[in-house]
């Protein structure tokens, strides 16, 4: 046999020593290479190396018993969620209820408790995916974000068989690699957006993902070995629930974003907004100074919207236009007002 070959075949298995993993997997994963070592020696190694070398690469990678410690504590989550987000209250009332039983559950060795998984509900720009990410955030937790608008297979969720060439794992075991722990948030973003021809099988993978009896024992089509997804924290979002099967539904509490009002959008736009624009930019506090008048103007530029994504454009592209106006040495601070506030507003 090439010397080259062997190495390169040593290597492989020196990866499946350095990892703990399940014992009949890796039974199964030192066939395939012991399988390989008799092919190269037949000189027809060539097909299967990239293969067995890619499904042994994966299978080392995913935190099989890794999990990342909660952060247990109400006022170190309130936190996080009153800096991230004005208003809301019903919604952050309702996490801490579900984090109280959490507490709980932590302090009985014998307890396990499975997170209901929340259903955030709400037109565009309501916030539901960064209220996912403080959720993340406030519970020290990796988030996986899946998008589902547009998935048109199942197998984009559950992988490829590897008997299909340059097959992949799905999507759910992908974000766990990347998560690194086995404990992450998932966040399922646009559940109702999937194509109309895999809707029910992509309903189906979700039922078993979100299921407590079924999710501790999930199996990609790639990795074809069992995960346990049961530590796993899942967030749903939708912008309605009509194209939501009724097993889906009954696996999910419900929960609707609300439209924001204009007092609102002005509380939001002036401290969360606006900071956060200026320091993306590079910005001191203090170089763009709106007047009270003006933030209505910028708060409904083009008429109602129930969200605040239009909000976040408007002032990124005030923002934009001041600093290439600092840039350019033109001025070093700007009050805008309702004189001058057409001049900064983008147009649409």
């Amino acid at each position: 046999m090439d010397e080259q070959l062997t190495a390169d075949i040593q290597k492989i298995k020196n990866q499946l020593d350095s990892v703990t993993l399940p014992s009949d997997l890796r039974e199964k994963a030192e066939e395939m290479i012991q399988r390989l070592a008799r092919e190269a020696k037949r000189g027809s190694y060539s097909a299967d190396f990239e293969v067995v070398q890619h499904y042994i690469n994966w299978i080392c990678n995913l935190p099989w018993e890794k999990t990342s410690k909660d952060i247990l504590d109400l006022g170190h989550v309130k936190q996080i969620l009153d800096k991230n987000h004005y208003g809301l209250e019903s919604l952050k009332e309702r996490f801490l209820e579900y984090l109280s039983v959490m507490i709980l559950n932590s302090r009985k060795s014998d307890s396990v408790f499975r997170a209901p998984v929340l259903l955030l509900v709400g037109l565009v720009g309501t916030g539901k995916t960064t209220i996912s990410q403080s959720i993340a955030e406030a519970l020290g937790r990796k988030m996986i974000r899946i998008p589902f608008g547009g998935m048109s297979s199942a197998l984009d969720l559950r992988g490829q068989s590897r008997v299909h060439g340059e097959s992949e794992p799905g999507q759910i075991i992908k974000g766990v690699r990347q998560a690194g722990v086995k404990n992450p948030v998932i966040l399922l973003d646009e559940i109702d957006r999937v194509a109309d021809s895999a809707r029910g099988e992509i309903m189906g993978v979700l039922v078993e993902l979100l299921d407590p009896a079924q999710n501790n024992s999930f199996t990609d089509h790639y990795i074809d070995y069992p995960f346990d997804l049961s530590q796993v924290m899942f967030i749903a979002t939708a912008n309605n629930t009509t194209h939501i099967s009724t097993a889906v539904m009954d696996r999910l509490e419900p929960i609707l974003m609300p439209s924001y009002s204009d007092d609102e959008k002005i509380h939001i736009a002036r401290d969360y907004i606006l900071p956060a624009q200026l320091a993306k930019a590079a910005l001191p506090e203090g170089a763009i100074i709106i007047d009270d008048a003006v933030w209505p103007k910028i708060a409904r530029p083009l008429g109602f919207d129930a969200g605040i994504r239009t909000l976040e454009r408007t002032i990124e592209g005030v923002v934009r236009k001041v600093a290439k106006m600092i840039v350019a040495g033109e001025i070093k601070q700007v009050t805008i007002t309702e004189a001058n506030v057409k001049q900064y507003l983008p147009t649409y």
